[in-house]
C-alpha cells in the first residue's frame, strides 16, 4: 500500500515521495488512522476504512472545505488526497501538531467559532446529505430552522430509532410531543442558517500550531448555531471563557442554558441508533423534562 500512497502524495506535495515510517493513532470508532512520516520530514494523517459507507470520505472532505471557507474561523486540516477517487477507502490530510492550550487559547476558540458562524446560507441544509458518526444525515434544505430541526434532526433519528424497536412507546409519544411545543420552547428570532461543525464533541478539536484552535471530522451544514454550541456541552463542557468569548463576539438570544438540551437530544438519539439502550434513559431525561 506504501508504494499507491506514494504515487498518490507525489503531484500534490510537488517531490518524490518515500514513505519512511507510519504509525497508527486514536481516531474514534470508525476508522483506522495512521501517520505517514515522509523521508522529506513530512507528515501526513490518513484515514482508512477497507468498506466505508458510500461516498463517506468524499463527503468528509466537502464538509473541511466547506468549514475552511469561513473568514477568520477555526483551523481546518487541509484534505490532500482522496483515492481512488470513486467511493475512496483513505483520505489524506495535513498533519498538524497539538500543542497545550495556552490562557488565552479558549477566548480565541470563542471568537473563532463566532467567526465561522457568521458564515450564513439561504437556507437551513446543505445540498448534499452526509453523516453524523456513521448515520445518514439528512439535509434537505428548508427555509424555516425549526422545521429543519424538528424534521431532518429529531424527527429523522426517532424514525429511525422507532424502526430498530429501540423506542418504546411512551419515549416516542413524548418526542412527538417535544416536537409539538418547538415553536414555544425555541426562540429563532433574528437567526440566519450559519455554517456549523455540527458534531462539535471534546474529541473533534485540539489545539493546533501556534495555539490555534483545530476542528475536524464534520458533519457540516447550514443550521442554528445553538446547535454546536450545546455539543459543546453534552460530553464535556468548554471553560467558561470560551462562551464568554463567543457571547461578547456574537450574542445569543436569551434563554439558550434552557434550550441548549433540546438540541443534544438529536446526538443522543443518534447515540441511541448507533450503541443502543444505554442511551434511552437519557433521552428520556431530557424528554421528561421538556414535556411534562
Amino acid at each position: 500500500m506504501n508504494q499507491e500512497l506514494e504515487q498518490v502524495l507525489q503531484p500534490v506535495l510537488g517531490e518524490t515521495v518515500r514513505i519512511e515510517s507510519s504509525y497508527s493513532v486514536g481516531g474514534g470508532c470508525i476508522n483506522q488512522t495512521q501517520v505517514l512520516k515522509l523521508t522529506s520530514g513530512i507528515r501526513v494523517f490518513m484515514k482508512y476504512h477497507p468498506d466505508p459507507p458510500k461516498d463517506f470520505f468524499k463527503i468528509e472532505k466537502q464538509g473541511l472545505e466547506l468549514l475552511a471557507s469561513a473568514r477568520e474561523g477555526p483551523r481546518i486540516p487541509k484534505s490532500l488526497a482522496l483515492q481512488p477517487v470513486s467511493n475512496a477507502k483513505y483520505l489524506l490530510l495535513e498533519y498538524l501538531d497539538e500543542e497545550s492550550p495556552d490562557k488565552d487559547y479558549y477566548e480565541r476558540f470563542g471568537q473563532a467559532l463566532a467567526n465561522m458562524h457568521r458564515s450564513s446560507g439561504e437556507f437551513h441544509g446543505l445540498d448534499h446529505n452526509n453523516f453524523i458518526g456513521k448515520t445518514n444525515q439528512i439535509n434537505t434544505f428548508e427555509n424555516d430552522g425549526l422545521t429543519f430541526f424538528r424534521d431532518h434532526r429529531l424527527g429523522f433519528q426517532q424514525k429511525l430509532a422507532r424502526k430498530r424497536g429501540l423506542l418504546p412507546r411512551s419515549t416516542d409519544k413524548k418526542i412527538d410531543a417535544l416536537c409539538d411545543r418547538l415553536e414555544h420552547l425555541l426562540d429563532l428570532s433574528g437567526e440566519q442558517p450559519a455554517l456549523l461543525h455540527g458534531d462539535l464533541w471534546s474529541g473533534n478539536h485540539f489545539t493546533g500550531p501556534g495555539g490555534q484552535p483545530c476542528i475536524f471530522d464534520p458533519a457540516a451544514y447550514y443550521g442554528l448555531r445553538e446547535t454546536d454550541l450545546a455539543m459543546t456541552e453534552l460530553f464535556g463542557k468548554m471553560p467558561s471563557a470560551f462562551y464568554a468569548s463567543y457571547e461578547e463576539a456574537f450574542p445569543l438570544n436569551p434563554g439558550y442554558a434552557e434550550r441548549k438540551d433540546i438540541y443534544n437530544l438529536y446526538h443522543l438519539l443518534n447515540h441511541l441508533n448507533l450503541f443502543g439502550g444505554s442511551y434511552l434513559g437519557s433521552v428520556e431525561s431530557t424528554l421528561n423534562h421538556f414535556t411534562r
